[in-house]
């Protein structure tokens, strides 16, 4: 690295290849982007402590009125008036545009996909007689315009009518209709409410006992403890679907995981304890979204989940996650000679990112300097963004492999001239321990910079979990997975999980489990939903 490309205040030479100046003018800009952010990020936060200090001194030592003495403001008319009276001069001067400017958020028209009631308003009989001549008008056009209007979600019971035939000779030989497979077999939720119900929890964070709330503004009460146990049973009947779709994300060329707490309890036991939800995302390949539960973040939870997913070395297979320590066991890089187990570790370079970013006040020069090369970083990735894979692998290699020995040269650098513990320090000790995994993605086009997709997944959690608070059981946790996995692997392939649950729950009492792959979202998608009726739709 040049010497001019250090954040050290000290004047350097500057280079004299033109590409190594385009390079350092690149870094010097995305620096300067960063500072910026920075300088505007600090006005912003002193400027909202300013306010709460005054309103504390306020509070503390003035007056709580916010009466403002009426002489006072009369100081200021004066001045007031002159600085309004050039400004209104100036607008009565401008002329109007000759083209019209562009409307700005302006209100959308409601989807065409929605039903339209129509509702005509008549006139009245006085109103259709000419005030001038007397005579009758006639209708000649109409006025339309729209409204969009709610009306509340509907309950209604279907009463399954099974005819009952017997030989009116001798009373035997008794036929019943058959009744086709229940979700719940004797059970009082149709396939529709349970998706409903399902949905509402895990899809739109709405705990069992506000549902329980919603229900009972309808006129129907149903206790959570009873929509608990529907929702246990709707997870194992679709367990299944969630099985092939783990076997599925396994046989990915790379996977996103990570992790998240969630506050537990054992049933019959006090207190609370710390349980963990995981989430692994398969590639392009295999587009599913799949969660599992562990009542503790031992490392026998990834262990367990991701046996059997491994590579060679003449075709290895990538985890990208962050740096815990419980992957560890999973990695087997080439470099062990592991000719038929290889998983080789991806890093993420948001959390690098991070570490620096909360540095940036105790280090400008050393933090900011980072930042910016990791800006140029993400901005080769976004011009890469609608590249093919190989495209991409040539782009990294021709711009980002310059900038990442530009950065590991300059940790080379920093690391004996900082104090580990410090914010800075931490940051870069981070940096260069997980080196070789945060510039593997250079090494193949599918991989990405981040494992921002997997924190992304795991949004979802973190918002259901500031309203149900806690898993009621291991058992629980591992329904909730079961039931996140197939609301969100819906979501990846946009489809409504609403639509797509009602149909599971028709079809999988009966549906052969050799042919379970039929119902994986994205194959139910392609083959399934062209063929309901238009009510299953809505």
């Amino acid at each position: 690295m040049n010497a001019a490309t250090t954040p050290d205040t000290a004047i350097e030479p500057l280079p004299n290849d033109l590409a190594q100046c385009h390079a350092f003018i690149a870094h010097l800009q995305a620096t300067l982007d960063e500072l910026t952010a920075t300088v505007r990020l600090q006005q912003r936060k002193e400027a909202a402590l300013l306010h709460r200090i005054e309103q504390l001194l306020r509070q503390t030592y003035g007056r709580r009125s916010e009466k403002i003495d009426p002489a006072q403001l009369l100081l200021f008319a004066a001045q007031a008036m002159e600085a309004v009276a050039p400004d209104a001069q100036a607008e009565a001067k401008v002329e109007e545009p000759s083209t019209p400017k562009k409307k700005g958020h302006g209100r959308k028209k409601p989807p065409l996909e929605l039903p339209h009631l129509p509702l005509e308003h008549p006139v009245a009989d006085a109103d259709k007689v000419c005030a001038e001549c007397g005579g009758e008008k006639k209708r000649i056009g109409e006025k339309i315009s729209e409204q969009l209007e709610y009306a509340p979600a509907s309950l209604f019971v279907i009463d399954h009518i099974q005819p009952v035939y017997a030989c009116p000779c001798c009373q035997a030989d008794v036929t019943v209709a058959p009744k086709p497979a229940q979700p719940i077999e004797k059970g009082l939720p149709g396939p529709g409410l349970l998706a409903h119900v399902v949905v509402s929890k895990y899809g739109d964070h709405l705990p069992l006992y506000r549902q329980e709330d919603i229900f009972e503004r309808h006129g129907l009460e149903l206790s959570r403890q009873t929509m608990c146990g529907w929702v246990m049973a709707s997870a194992h009947l679709l367990e299944p679907v969630v099985e092939a779709m783990k076997r599925s994300v396994l046989e990915s060329n790379v996977i996103h995981t990570d992790d998240t707490p969630v506050t537990a309890r054992t049933p019959g036991q006090k207190g609370t304890h710390q349980s963990r939800f995981w989430v692994y995302l398969g590639d392009g390949a295999h587009p599913y979204t799949v969660y599992d539960y562990t009542p503790s973040r031992k490392r026998d939870g990834p262990v367990a989940f991701l046996d059997g997913f491994f590579g060679t070395q003449e075709k290895p297979r990538y985890l990208q996650a962050d740096a815990f320590g419980g992957y560890d066991g999973i990695y087997a890089t080439a470099d062990e000679k592991v000719q038929d187990r290889v998983v080789l570790e991806v890093a993420c370079w948001a959390h690098a990112r991070r570490k620096f970013y909360d540095a940036r006040t105790s280090d400008v020069t050393r933090s900011h300097a980072m930042l910016g090369w990791i800006r140029e970083l993400y901005q080769i990735e976004r011009d890469a963004k609608e590249l093919d894979a190989s495209q991409r692998h040539a782009l990294r290699q021709e711009k980002s492999k310059a900038i990442l020995d530009t950065i590991e040269n300059w940790l080379d650098e920093q690391q004996g001239a900082i104090l580990p513990k410090s914010p800075s320090g931490e940051a870069i000790h981070y940096a260069r321990n997980n080196w070789k995994a945060l510039t593997r993605y250079l090494d193949d086009g599918d991989l990405a910079i981040d494992n921002n997709a997997a924190e992304n997944a795991l949004r979802a959690i973190a918002i259901g979990r500031k309203n149900w608070m806690m898993i009621g059981s291991a058992r629980g946790g591992r329904a909730a997975a079961t039931l996140y996995s197939l609301i969100h692997s819906a979501k990846r392939h946009a489809i409504d999980p609403f639509i797509y649950l009602r149909d599971l729950f028709l079809r999988v009492p009966t549906h052969p489990n050799k042919q379970i792959q039929q119902l994986l979202p994205d194959h139910w998608k392609r083959d399934i939903l062209p063929t309901l009726d238009p009510p299953a739709k809505q």
